[in-house]
């Protein structure tokens, strides 16, 4: 069998962001590297996450707009969903992409194969999987080391499993026929709250229920409080503090009973979308034959993306939060680097992983939460300052929301820095990069934002964090 095997330095299992970039990453430092991909290239991120849901939420956010566009003296008239087209665009949208990474992966010439992997034993002291395309044909792949970047699916809810009809995944919800009349979402987090506000754009009357007692648990506090406000002027109906007690399928859709600190409730709705969160895809692959350590559909790794058993990797949502596809591209970059020999040592401590919610309205963190570094017992500076308050917000008619820093009043380390409202995903890159360079209050204060922009708002946040703002 390892005769007829073909031979590379490394394989990648899995065609995600962390995965395809691994492959990229090794096949630029000169490493024979072959990618493994059992459905589509660019994973869920790109075909079924990421990408597809922004392109409904923009079609959401235009819909708001022009809803809103009187403000500007400019009359339209009353807009027409045609839901169809709009789900068809975010898949045409996905499809453009997944060629994109077909396209990167032929250009570094590494050879894809598509199908299911599973490990093999050892032979000559190499590592051999062999891949089962999909009409049942296969063959036998070998390298010194395979990196398992295989992602994670949606965690089904005990009792309300997913049928493609009335209860729904992140996947069902992209390629619904049409919007439902009614529609209760289980989990407030990320991606349960950008479904929420896209189908309630589109005239569903949605609910969420959250068993944690804010919206968005890892937000931080204010953050979660002014989006649960802004959210309710939406019209969606919220239940936090709620845990599901039981559910059944009914004539007209699904209907579910809550505990809550107030007792027994009640909820019935068209369609449930279930999204509490996500396991990894660790089954099938031969990992009881390995050392590699499995708990709770997580593989355990060092900061490297090493395994417990030599010459296998892991990277990606399969290793456990933050499940972001940025995060599993920086580990894949790194776990490249480390089997091409760059690195050596311990890995530095992976801290500035920005967090970005596309909701309505968007927010993004990076660092800690206010609770979080009071749990240090450092003392703190807080600065918030009002999109209400910046001049750019309120020329564009955005002028919602705030950005709030956190520092070490001792040392001046930027701990966290939190932002709501208008272009808050597009802006949080700068607190990254502040993070990531290791700047104190001084270099963001002397820092010069361009006016009139929205990250001027940054700037006063850290500004009042010192006892300084200007404008309010």
């Amino acid at each position: 069998m390892a005769k007829q095997a073909k031979t590379f330095d490394v394989i990648v299992i899995g065609g995600g962001p962390g995965g395809y970039v691994a492959a990229l990453r090794c096949a630029q430092l000169g490493q024979r590297v072959a990618l493994v991909e059992r459905e589509h290239l660019g994973g869920i991120c790109l075909n079924w996450g990421c990408i597809p849901t922004k392109a409904l939420l923009h079609a959401a956010d235009t819909l708001r707009r022009i809803a809103h566009a009187g403000e500007l003296g400019i009359e339209v008239a009353q807009p027409q969903v045609d839901f169809a087209k709009l789900v068809a665009r975010s898949r045409q949208v996905a499809q453009r992409l997944g060629g994109g990474v077909a396209h990167l992966l032929k250009k570094a010439k590494v050879p894809v194969f598509m199908g299911a992997a599973r490990l093999e034993p050892l032979a000559d002291g190499m590592r051999q999987l062999r891949v089962t395309a999909a009409d049942g044909g296969s063959q036998v792949l070998q390298a010194k080391d395979v990196i398992l970047a295989i992602g994670a699916r949606a965690r089904e809810l005990p009792g309300l499993p997913f049928d493609g009809e009335r209860v729904w995944s992140y996947h069902d919800a992209l390629v619904a026929k049409a919007a439902p009349r009614s529609l209760l979402v289980i989990g407030a987090g990320a991606i349960g709250m950008e479904f929420a506000s896209f189908y309630a754009a589109m005239g569903t009357e949605v609910t969420v229920v959250e068993a944690q007692s804010q919206l968005l648990p890892s937000s931080d506090a204010d953050v979660a409080a002014f989006v649960r406000q802004a959210v309710a002027k939406d019209g969606i109906h919220l239940h936090t503090g709620a845990a599901v007690s039981g559910a059944q399928l009914v004539q007209d859709g699904v209907a579910v009973q809550l505990q809550t600190a107030q007792g027994e409730a009640g909820v019935q709705a068209e369609r449930v979308l279930v999204a509490i969160g996500l396991i990894g895809n660790t089954e099938g692959l031969g990992l009881e034959g390995t050392r590699v350590q499995v708990e709770r559909g997580q593989i355990a790794v060092d900061g490297w993306g090493t395994t417990a058993e030599p010459g296998i990797h892991a990277v990606g949502d399969v290793t456990g939060a933050p499940m972001l596809a940025h995060r599993a591209s920086h580990q894949g970059l790194l776990c490249a680097e480390r089997i091409a020999g760059l690195h050596a040592g311990e890995a530095p401590p992976v801290l500035t992983v920005p967090a970005c919610v596309y909701s309505h309205p968007p927010s993004a963190s990076v660092g800690l939460t206010e609770a979080q570094a009071r749990a240090t017992g450092r003392r703190l500076k807080v600065g918030s300052f009002p999109l209400e308050a910046n001049g750019k917000a309120i020329a564009i008619g955005e002028a919602s929301g705030f950005a709030k820093t956190i520092f070490d009043a001792q040392t001046g380390e930027l701990l966290g820095a939190h932002l709501v409202g208008a272009e808050a995903t597009e802006l949080i890159h700068g607190f990254t990069l502040a993070r990531t360079l290791e700047a104190t209050e001084a270099e963001l204060i002397e820092t010069i934002f361009p006016h009139p922009t929205l990250s001027e708002a940054m700037h006063e946040s850290v500004l009042a964090a010192w006892g300084r703002p200007l404008h309010i």
